[in-house]
């Protein structure tokens, strides 16, 4: 049976609950509904929200999905899809920029639990950047490309530019294969030595180039020995 706003005792709607419990107290279909603020005239603000947890299953998914892909919920405009997008945007920052702040990067694992949450999973190849000081500690997470891999798209001055604005010692560089098998393609080789090389001229150490797969597994290529110091 469908539940309209309207329909639930006053005491027992999700604003009210949230003023009276805190929002621990509150389910995802009810958090989804207050950021949705409003439904349509067909559908409440708790019935968009149960399309939604219904349709993508988790808030994973849910904030892996595209602006386009949210609007082909029943009730889910630009503004919805504008808004939630936002939200659950700001919680990875959130979620980063604890575990960047928290930890020193000495293994590729460290460096792949702080961009897990916005590598793993996705559709398309993401080409991301740790800049680090001198005692390895991140300085700035940056998203330098979006798309197929290859040598004459990563430039190097796109990965060292920011570098030499942060004054980084060092960076570390990630990327996802949305295939989720983490193994190194000729061309994941051919950039992580033009990074190398450019690194070492500008005196900026490229620590690692690691390869993200399905889950956990990923692939150092520092480790597998393509890069030297």
């Amino acid at each position: 049976m469908s539940i309209i706003i309207r329909d639930v005792p006053l005491q027992e709607r999700p604003r009210e609950r949230f003023l009276r419990e805190g929002a621990k107290a509150l389910s995802n279909q009810e958090i989804l509904a207050i950021m949705l603020r409003s439904g349509t005239k067909q559908y409440s603000a708790l019935q968009v929200a149960a399309q939604l947890l219904s349709t993508y299953k988790t808030l994973t998914a849910l904030s892996e999905s595209s602006l386009e892909e949210m609007r082909l919920i029943k009730g889910i405009g630009v503004t919805k899809a504008i808004e939630l997008a936002a939200a659950m945007e700001l919680g990875k920052r959130i979620n980063r920029e604890g575990k960047g702040q928290k930890r020193v990067i000495a293994s590729p694992d460290d460096a792949v639990q702080i961009v897990a949450d916005d590598l793993i999973g996705i559709h398309q190849e993401h080409f991301v950047v740790l800049y680090l000081n001198t005692k390895n500690y991140v300085i700035k997470q940056k998203t330098v490309f979006i798309g197929s891999l290859n040598a004459s798209i990563v430039h190097p001055r796109e990965v060292f530019k920011e570098a030499l604005r942060t004054s980084s010692a060092a960076v570390i560089c990630l990327h996802n294969h949305p295939s989720g098998d983490p193994s190194p393609s000729p061309e994941d080789i051919s950039v992580t030595k033009r990074l190398n090389e450019a690194g070492r001229i500008l005196g900026i150490s490229l620590l690692d180039h690691i390869i993200i797969g399905d889950e956990t597994h990923y692939v150092s290529l520092k480790e597998r020995g393509f890069i030297s110091m």
